[in-house]
């Protein structure tokens, strides 16, 4: 097997991707500002934010625009009537409490809606505000992190060991020495390894950095709910944001350091974005409402921190995008890292997929400077136009035009 396809089989065998939903949860303790997470983020009025715990039950579903200034680019360089974003699915899921997994608060329930996302947003309240109610009391972003992640790891030990029974039950009629036996044996092993692991309150994520392709398969079968990508999110004043500081983010930081190595914490303020939104984007008003907050200071943030955090998720959901552009359309379409042509087609229509040919591809890079209209021809004689086969692995904004037999229109 060669390094580039040993390459897509890693990419593909991804630890906590059971499925190909793209699909991400805004996850925390109850009444820490996910509800208006999700409606700044979706700039929709689907959520319910309110002033005490359990203010959603069921959760709440929207699709996010994907932002790409290469989209925009390639839409104003192919001249295209129209242009068609990626999105990713977001769900508002009801806030954890303490004894979630033991079903207080209807821990079991909101546990069970995080197992069908792929990713997580995590939010955590970094700011104080008497008239906010805290459901622990106070405000302790480190204190609520421990406690978020102890009831999902909880979960899982739970998770993990009526799935050893069910493993030991087959075991026992399995012949000695045979495949399924064998089999049935490495899992068992591994789910006594992770769980010594996850009985030091720490997340199947973090065990290790380098899975096997076989660790990898065996675990996604169970879904972990500590095996998902996790984006922290905390919540702070609009003026922390703004100059991107935090009493909190010192003891943040070390704690993940010590407790969940790899996972990554950005600053948002979700009444920054309510307020964004607000504006109805006249950014010019909007900074300067930004400048007031600060007194004046350089802002060391963007105005807004949701495109950001919508481009964070899909890297740790390992996404990609690839662009079909022409006169009547510039489309994002994504695909997971590690993907072959035939597969990329695949996404635009089953047909392409069984019927491929090949692909004509243009680099990003190569089109980045060009002003319109493009000529096809010039990049044609520069040799700037290749073709991929079937083995072809589609690059992050590759421009891609795929040829197949009989292939409609």
């Amino acid at each position: 097997m060669t390094t580039r396809m040993m390459m897509l089989k890693r990419f593909y065998a991804s630890l906590g991707r059971p499925s190909n939903n793209l699909t991400s949860g805004i996850v925390g303790l109850a009444n820490v500002g996910k509800s208006t997470f999700f409606q700044a983020i979706t700039k929709s009025k689907l959520g319910n934010p309110a002033n005490y715990p359990f203010a959603t039950i069921e959760p709440e579903e929207s699709k996010v625009i994907v932002p790409s200034s290469k989209l925009d680019h390639l839409y104003r360089l192919y001249e295209s009537q129209k242009k068609i974003p990626s999105t990713l699915t977001v769900f508002d899921i009801a806030g954890l409490t303490r004894g979630a997994s033991s079903g207080e608060g209807l821990g079991n329930k909101f546990l069970n809606d995080i197992r069908h996302v792929d990713g997580i947003f995590q939010v955590v309240r970094g700011f104080e505000n008497d008239e906010i109610t805290h459901i622990e009391g106070n405000v302790d972003p480190v204190r609520d992190l421990s406690l978020v992640q102890d009831e999902l790891v909880l979960k899982d030990l739970e998770w993990l060991e009526g799935a050893r029974e069910r493993i030991n039950k087959k075991i026992n009629r399995a012949p000695k020495n045979s495949t399924e036996f064998l089999s049935m044996s490495t899992e068992l092993k591994l789910l006594d390894e992770v769980e010594a692991h996850m009985y030091e309150g720490k997340k199947l994520s973090h065990w290790k950095k380098d899975w096997s392709e076989e660790e990898i398969n065996i675990l996604n079968k169970h879904n972990f709910l500590t095996a998902k990508p996790t984006l922290i999110l905390l919540n702070v004043t609009p003026k922390d944001y703004l100059l991107q500081e935090n009493k909190f983010l010192d003891k943040i930081n070390k704690w993940l350091d010590e407790f969940a190595p790899g996972d990554q914490v950005m600053l948002f303020s979700a009444e920054l974005e309510t307020k964004y939104n607000e504006f109805d984007d006249d950014l010019q008003q909007f900074e300067k409402y930004c400048k007031e907050i600060t007194n004046g200071q350089d802002l060391k943030a963007p105005l807004t921190a949701l495109p950001a955090i919508i481009v964070k998720m899909r890297e740790l959901l390992q996404l990609i995008s690839f662009y079909t552009c022409g006169p009547i359309e510039a489309r994002q379409w994504t695909i997971l890292k590690g993907t072959m042509a035939p597969q990329a087609a695949g996404v635009i229509h089953s047909d392409l997929e069984q019927t491929f040919i090949s692909a004509n591809i243009i680099k990003y890079e190569d089109v980045k400077e060009m002003e319109p209209p493009l000529q096809e021809s010039a990049l044609k004689s520069q040799g700037k136009i290749k073709r991929g086969g079937k083995q072809y692995i589609v690059e992050d904004g590759d421009i891609i035009h795929f040829k197949a037999a009989n292939g409609k229109k």
